[in-house]
């Protein structure tokens, strides 16, 4: 007994965090063994291409012609951290619109806001292939998300938008060879 006192005695407060620390190690390893814990590669689901717009609001531009042009490419930033060179699918601009009243009318139109000519709103569709999880599609270690920022860049244009839609393409046949392919690979 005099043994354990004094062995309990000389342990110090290191000595107990140290063997704590591996005893909880030792626990979330075996947990992650018997798949009670996922771990980040076993939470994908799947890898798709997906497509999203991107929404820019109030853009100036005087010289007559949006720089983005469909079927091109555009480097895009996702919350500022660069990420990568995506395809452009579609653009769409349009002037500002302002609302006007129609005399002795319930009615009202929308016209061009001739106030400012040349102030423009911008969608843009690109094109990315993602890791589809759980909560959604993983690009560049970002959730895209309706509401992400993100920043299109290229020659002569730097523009700040939002995600404003998101939509996971139907995989082909040779996607999903890929996919098995892959998957096999990394086993």
């Amino acid at each position: 007994m005099e043994k354990l006192l004094n062995i309990v005695k000389n342990i110090k407060p290191v000595d107990i965090i140290i063997i704590t620390g591996v005893i909880i190690a030792l626990a979330v390893g075996f947990l992650t063994y018997k798949n009670v814990r996922q771990t980040a590669s076993k939470q994908i689901e799947a890898t798709s291409k997906i497509s999203f717009q991107v929404y820019i609001r109030g853009v100036t531009l005087t010289g007559g012609e949006i720089p983005l042009k469909s079927n091109e490419k555009t480097f895009i930033s996702i919350r500022n951290v660069p990420y990568s060179n995506l395809d452009i699918l579609d653009v769409k601009a349009e002037r500002k619109k302002t609302v006007l009243p129609i005399l002795n009318s319930k009615k009202v139109m929308v016209v061009e806001d001739v106030s400012q000519s040349y102030m423009y709103d911008i969608l843009v569709t690109l094109t990315d292939t993602a890791k589809i999880t759980k909560d959604g599609a993983v690009v560049g270690g970002n959730k895209i998300k309706m509401g992400l920022p993100i920043t299109l860049e290229g020659q002569n244009y730097k523009f700040n938008g939002t995600v404003s839609d998101l939509k996971v393409m139907p995989q082909t046949d040779d996607d999903t060879f890929h996919n098995s392919i892959n998957t096999n690979n990394d086993v």
